[in-house]
């Protein structure tokens, strides 16, 4: 049977990536002006962009993937130079992302901020944090990539310092400092390397002239390389550029979830994704000698993520430090120059995300019922918010690999693509990876589940919503559908992408789609 998605007319197609950058600027700037009390309003108007977004993504995927379509929409910006849009396959894995995860981030953000003030600012910044993350998605070349990647430090801002407090004042005036710096690397390394090889288009095997130039050139060249992924290598929280991030905590829930899950540090990974494959190409990379470097920096990482994110009590400095470590597994699978390794490390775009969004959403709900911000604060929670404690455990297994979780599948995909690499050591560092990973998601579980709840601290007995203790237990509280909702989807998907890879359009399928076409 044809669906509506199958009769879209491809000469419609290029207006896409346009309809969904211009819908979540749409949203902000009708939010902006919104009155406090405007609730439902403010709500309707996120949620419509929402929903719509994810619609076209879908619509999109049988002609990008199945069929072969790169739809693309250009502009003119600035002599001999445009502003291009377009759609491929990893453009579309990332809005597909970001779509489907702002539309549950939002969802989740209605109820978390419900009864806070300045809520149609924080709406409007997180409509346009949105509109930069799916501009950086659909860039089809490096001079409209930087311009939404600025757009993106800008609008992040405002989120990261949004409680107005001195802790995040202090946290978003150092994000700010890091994030500029390294846009200021990215925007000298796309000036030079344009006056090299003129406008720099993103092209499977790597921009026109780029490859003459490493050849030609190799110093420049080099020193350009170090520019881009060093620039990008802030937001992506690369060691030793990763200071902001455990810093940047104090913003709201949502907003931590957007930073670590879809905005920040994903488009920081993205845009050295699209670096080393569609600007340098793997083949100029090799010669310029970069990617071993490359691979020991992610690996070093992963493991000093994972040693910080053990020594932290508090939980969400333990969950930003173990996404400076996931994250760098994207890094890594690209950097082996595999099919198998580079599907890995592009699958965890998503596998990532969907994991640390839940543990971030998990992480709102400890604190916002039951006022727990610590590890020992949540000794006897599963009896408390067992739902909650429930996703959280499954976020926490697929971080640490276990079957049959999302997690799983990008470890063994990296493993298997580490033995048939020239590196089969990054098989062992993985493996101590996962052994750091579970030594400090264990013991989160164990307090969830195991610890007497007669432990409990005194001080989480008394819930944020005076209503929410069951009289059939006292000690459980009712967890709030708006946030709930949320963490338990995306728990489920955690789960169900692990154990659907094989699955046709499932992420790793697509993911391997996308290196096939990179490296074959």
């Amino acid at each position: 049977m044809v669906t509506w998605l199958e009769q879209i007319p491809a000469e419609l197609l290029p207006a896409i990536p346009v309809v969904m950058v211009l819908l979540s600027l749409t949203a902000a700037v009708a939010i902006f002006p919104l009155p406090e009390n405007s609730v439902k309003l403010r709500a309707g108007i996120n949620l419509t962009a929402a929903v719509t977004k994810v619609l076209l993504i879908i619509a999109l995927v049988p002609a990008v993937v199945a069929d072969g379509a790169r739809p693309e929409f250009s502009a003119p910006f600035l002599p001999g130079i445009e502003l291009v849009l377009r759609v491929d396959p990893l453009a579309l894995f990332f809005a597909g992302l970001s779509s489907l995860l702002w539309l549950l981030t939002t969802i989740y953000a209605l109820g978390y901020l419900r009864g806070s003030k300045n809520k149609s600012r924080f709406f409007g910044f997180f409509s346009l944090c949105v509109t930069a993350t799916v501009g950086i998605s659909f860039s089809g070349n490096l001079i409209t990539f930087l311009v939404f990647y600025e757009l993106l430090t800008v609008v992040t801002y405002p989120l990261v310092a949004h409680w107005g407090t001195p802790a995040s004042l202090r946290a978003a005036r150092i994000y700010l400092r890091y994030a500029l710096g390294g846009g200021l690397a990215v925007l000298i390394g796309v000036v030079w390397l344009t006056m090299y090889v003129g406008p720099v288009g993103f092209a499977d095997g790597g921009a026109e002239g780029v490859s003459e130039l490493v050849r030609a050139n190799p110093v420049p060249a080099l020193l350009i390389f170090v520019l881009l992924v060093g620039g990008l290598g802030v937001k992506a929280a690369l060691f030793p550029l990763h200071g902001w991030l455990p810093l940047a905590m104090v913003a709201p829930a949502p907003v931590s979830a957007l930073l670590h899950a879809v905005a920040v540090v994903k488009a920081g990974v993205f845009g050295i994704v699209r670096v080393l494959h569609d600007v340098f190409g793997v083949e100029a990379a090799a010669e310029l000698g970069v990617l071993t470097p490359l691979l020991i920096l992610a690996a070093f990482t992963i493991l000093y993520g994972s040693y910080q994110a053990l020594r932290q009590q508090e939980i969400k400095k333990r969950l930003a430090y173990s996404t400076i470590s996931q994250v760098s597994y994207v890094v890594l699978g690209v950097a082996m120059v595999n099919v198998l390794a580079t599907s890995g490390g592009i699958v965890h775009l998503v596998h990532q995300g969907l994991m640390k969004v839940t543990l971030f959403f998990c992480a709102g709900l400890f604190a916002e019922v039951i006022r727990a911000h610590t590890v020992s604060q949540l000794r006897g929670a599963g009896r408390r918010m067992p739902l909650t404690s429930a996703a959280f455990t499954v976020g926490a297994f697929g971080m640490i690999g276990l079957p049959p979780t999302a997690g799983f599948i990008s470890k063994w995909q990296l493993g298997t693509g580490a033995l048939a690499s020239e590196h089969p050591w990054v098989l062992w560092m993985l493996v101590g990876s996962s052994l750091l990973n579970a030594a400090y998601f264990l013991p989160v579980v164990y307090a969830l589940w195991f610890a007497d709840p007669d432990e409990v601290d005194p001080k989480t007995l008394v819930s944020g919503d005076a209503e929410s203790a069951d009289s059939a237990d006292p000690l459980r509280v009712k967890e709030p559908k708006s946030l709930l909702a949320p963490a338990l989807i995306t728990a489920g998907l955690t789960l169900f992408v692990g154990i659907a890879a094989s699955l046709a359009f499932a992420p790793l399928q697509v993911a391997r789609f996308i290196a096939e076409g990179v490296l074959d």
